[in-house]
């Protein structure tokens, strides 16, 4: 099996990849340009066209969990299954940023941080984790591995997502958007992982802030195009929103100019919440691979109809 390794990363990322699946799957033959012979397309972002012109592919295996960039070239071969990223390790990894946040946000670690700057001693109120209404966005394995992860620390957890799941979960689950505004007004935190698609792009926008309860705070770990940032900036200034933790953008590097850099109720992260790790994503890489040549069912495909 002939395999190309394609994507928007610089040559020492390129080449981490490449080490870690000739490690994980050493009897694939990689390239790292387009080949007439190649059968599966490894790629982060590739650039548009770069699939065209591959007669004998039968698989492409993306290494970001998020696939929507990927599915909005035009050229992407239509009959090709795509499969996403789906890493247990970046799983616990998102958990992980996720509880950092709401943990800061309900023990006031951020204005803590902010009275440091000014010299000010000033304890605030403490609430117990019970009394915190953490709404989760998103039921995937993210969202339902964060979900468990903020309940096992008491928080009085929620979820919804856009369209029903056929899993029952230990929590409340909302679906569909009429359920969206009244679990928005019962939530403090709420805490957006939902995928990138038609139906949810721009989705926080200035009725979902005015549907919040006044001063609960967003953590945007998913996607930049989820969230009308002049709704937001909006929402901030008149305090309807109490702070917001954000580590996507619609456009990546955030310009110094924005002024979420300097907003006084804005956490900025670098894209940073869940690197995917190329020693265990290329595992999962191995398995879709191995199960390709074998004949049996890969893992984690894409429905490009509902864009994930």
């Amino acid at each position: 099996m002939r395999a190309l390794l394609c994507g928007s990363f610089d040559a020492a990322e390129r080449d981490d990849w490449l080490q870690a699946l000739r490690q994980a799957v050493p009897e694939v033959g990689w390239c790292l340009e387009p080949d007439p012979e190649v059968e599966v397309a490894v790629v982060a972002n590739p650039p548009p066209h770069q699939l065209q012109g591959l007669p004998r592919l039968r698989l492409i295996q993306s290494l970001w969990a998020g696939v929507d960039r990927l599915l909005a070239d035009p050229t992407l071969p239509p009959d090709v299954p795509i499969a996403r990223m789906v890493d247990p390790a970046m799983s616990a990894a998102m958990a992980q940023t996720a509880l950092w946040s709401v943990l800061s946000l309900h023990r006031g670690f951020f204005r803590y941080a902010e009275q440091q700057r000014s010299a000010l001693w000033q304890p605030l109120p403490q609430r117990r984790a019970d009394e915190v209404a953490v709404l989760v966005l998103g039921l995937g394995e993210m969202g339902r591995r964060t979900a468990l992860a903020l309940q096992a620390q008491g928080y009085a957890v929620r979820a919804w997502r856009h369209s029903g799941g056929a899993h029952a979960e230990p929590f409340e689950v909302g679906s569909g958007p009429a359920a969206l505004a009244p679990l928005l007004g019962r939530s403090d935190i709420v805490l957006n992982l939902l995928p990138l698609t038609p139906a949810t792009r721009g989705l926080l926008d200035q009725a979902f802030f005015a549907a919040l309860r006044p001063g609960a705070a967003l953590v945007n770990l998913a996607r930049g195009a989820h969230v009308v940032d002049d709704d937001l900036l909006a929402a901030l200034d008149a305090q309807q929103v109490g702070h917001a933790v954000l580590d996507v953008f619609h456009t990546e590097p955030l310009p110094p100019e924005h002024r979420y850099w300097r907003h006084p109720r804005v956490t900025v992260l670098p894209h940073a919440a869940a690197l995917t790790d190329p020693r265990s994503a290329a595992q999962v890489v191995a398995c879709n691979l191995r199960a390709l040549r074998g004949g049996e069912p890969l893992q984690h495909l894409v429905q490009r109809e509902r864009g994930y």
